[in-house]
């Protein structure tokens, strides 16, 4: 292993050893004051089905999104097609779990994306045992009115649902001054697809400040060989064509 690479290791053990992001309510004030500089439910929506109209070398379905604040706590939660039955149902909590474990392992320095845990947690990588921290809260996951789930008032927004994914599908919020805001779950096609729509979805809403990562070009980008690599999903020159195509990060702006 590298010492960079032992260098992040050693960032993310030392964040599983300190007090863990609390998984519950936070209080309808505390809420919508941690939300009020992410994206809305409408913008994230928007943002989401742009996204999913390029081509992203997946299987071309609908897609669910969703944002969370600093503390964890769910803003918006959204899916791309007509009815609640066009993606998969499943995807809803994942992509809440997406966003939660990107904003969860990412700091002000230095941005992971879900993709980029992908190896490290398989049996005797660096961080092996780190998708059983943070459980999800399947009581928030599952509640109801299930009409509501996706819309506005769906019943995970301000709430800490928690939960770790380590594939790709999550990517961690900058602001133009680099502040870190949260971070974006995507999740409904191939994991490869997921990452590429999460990236244009987090591009769409100009929150991709990024200042620095693991991945190639130093950002929080999938990478398909490598220390933080995760397998390709279904044809690997497509998806590294996707790769190639997705759009820079913005570079924040400094202050005068």
């Amino acid at each position: 292993m590298t010492a960079p690479t032992r260098s992040v290791a050693l960032t993310i053990a030392a964040l599983l050893m300190s007090t863990s992001l609390t998984v519950q309510a936070a209080s309808p004030a505390a809420a919508q004051s941690e939300c009020a500089t992410l994206p809305t439910h409408a913008q994230l929506r928007d943002a989401l089905l742009a996204a999913r109209k390029a081509d992203n070398a997946g299987f071309n379905l609908d897609m669910w999104g969703a944002v969370v604040s600093r503390s964890g706590t769910v803003c918006a939660v959204a899916f791309t097609g007509k009815e609640l039955g066009d993606q998969w149902p499943g995807s809803r909590a994942i992509s809440a779990q997406k966003a939660y474990t990107a904003n969860a392992f990412s700091l002000p320095g230095l941005a992971l994306a879900t993709a980029n845990l992908y190896s490290a947690v398989q049996p005797g990588g660096s961080l092996f045992g780190l998708q059983e921290s943070n459980p999800v809260n399947t009581a928030v996951a599952m509640q109801g009115p299930v009409k509501a789930w996706g819309q506005p008032n769906d019943p995970l927004v301000g709430q800490r649902m928690g939960g770790i994914n380590v594939f790709g599908g999550g990517l961690a919020l900058y602001d133009s001054k680099g502040a870190l805001l949260g971070a974006v779950g995507v999740s409904g096609d191939s994991s490869c697809a997921d990452h590429a729509i999460a990236w244009r979805t987090r591009n769409n809403l100009k929150l991709d400040h990024v200042p620095g990562g693991v991945g190639p070009g130093g950002v929080d980008q999938i990478a398909y060989q490598g220390d933080w690599k995760q397998p390709h999903c279904i044809q690997a020159d497509l998806e590294d064509a996707v790769v190639r195509t997705l759009p820079a990060t913005r570079i924040k702006q400094m202050s005068r």
